[in-house]
């Protein structure tokens, strides 16, 4: 059944080196969706520069997407880990030009940064001071969060998401009316029916193997092979059961599902190593809303 409900925007900035925080917070919101919108007749979109963008060139880059995405947020999240990102001639890069132009105009804001260790030659010197003189301004002007890996920020973001809807006057509204449009939730589900109609037909290891590897920080599916066994690892997890023939035969055959899909790649070394494609990382997405 369709109800009217008042749409927020959640805006999600980062530079590149979080993709799983902002695929994780992603999670988090849709599943705030689901457990509140119909009780609390409230909505929240996640956008981004990846899924809301649209070519111009109607001025400098960090200009447009000001004005394509950042003007219509309602509420930013910004995460951060070893990069403050690309300097925008205004500011040190985009993400912080966004959060200085959204908390000027009045919208609330919450600012994450990882603690998870990094290697040490993989670290661009510069990116990581300018983050770390970028951070202690913010220490000073207000209370922003840390976490230690992807799971503790998941965990931290979806307590601390519910108390900002709950606790911030900004959402605090009326029920939907004429001059404020709300989404109505039964075009959301057609949004979603026609989603995921795109999901090809997989057995359920196949598919909870492609989630699994879109969770993993590198996208990779490991298939390592041994003289009495073999493995198939993603995320940290690995699924065959030590000397379990039946096991063995239905993550391979998991693995090959996904390959044959289109899913996964082949990196060629000797199939011991896929990664996930671009439709992989979408249908996983799809999966998980």
């Amino acid at each position: 059944m369709s109800y009217p409900a008042t749409a927020f925007n959640v805006m999600i900035a980062s530079p590149g080196d979080v993709a799983l925080e902002r695929q994780a917070a992603r999670d988090v919101i849709h599943e705030w969706n689901a457990i509140h919108s119909s009780s609390r007749k409230m909505v929240l979109m996640p956008v981004g520069w990846e899924t809301h963008s649209h070519p111009s060139m109607e001025g400098r880059p960090q200009g447009i997407l000001n004005k394509q995405i950042l003007s219509t947020a309602d509420l930013l999240v910004a995460i951060f880990w070893t990069r403050i990102g690309t300097p925008t001639g205004e500011a040190a890069s985009g993400s912080v030009e966004e959060i200085e132009k959204h908390i000027k105009a009045g919208k609330p804001a919450m600012i994450y940064f990882s603690s998870e260790p990094v290697k040490l030659d993989s670290v661009d010197d510069a990116q990581y001071n300018a983050l770390k003189e970028f951070k202690e301004q913010l220490r000073k002007r207000g209370l922003y969060e840390t976490y230690e890996d992807r799971q503790e920020f998941a965990n931290k973001f979806r307590r601390q998401l519910a108390t900002k809807i709950n606790d911030d006057v900004f959402f605090r509204v009326a029920p939907p009316s004429g001059d404020r449009t709300a989404a109505v939730i039964d075009a959301t589900a057609a949004v979603i029916d026609a989603a995921a109609k795109r999901i090809p037909t997989m057995s359920e290891e196949a598919r909870t193997l492609l989630v699994e590897a879109s969770l993993d920080r590198g996208g990779n599916i490991l298939h390592v092979k041994f003289i009495g066994g073999e493995e198939i690892q993603t995320n940290g997890k690995q699924f065959i059961q030590d000397g379990d023939a039946r096991s063995r035969a239905i993550w391979v055959s998991a693995l090959s599902e996904l390959s044959n899909l289109g899913l996964v790649r082949d990196l060629g070394w000797k199939g011991e190593v896929y990664e996930l494609t671009r439709e992989g990382f979408d249908v996983a997405e799809v999966l998980q809303s």
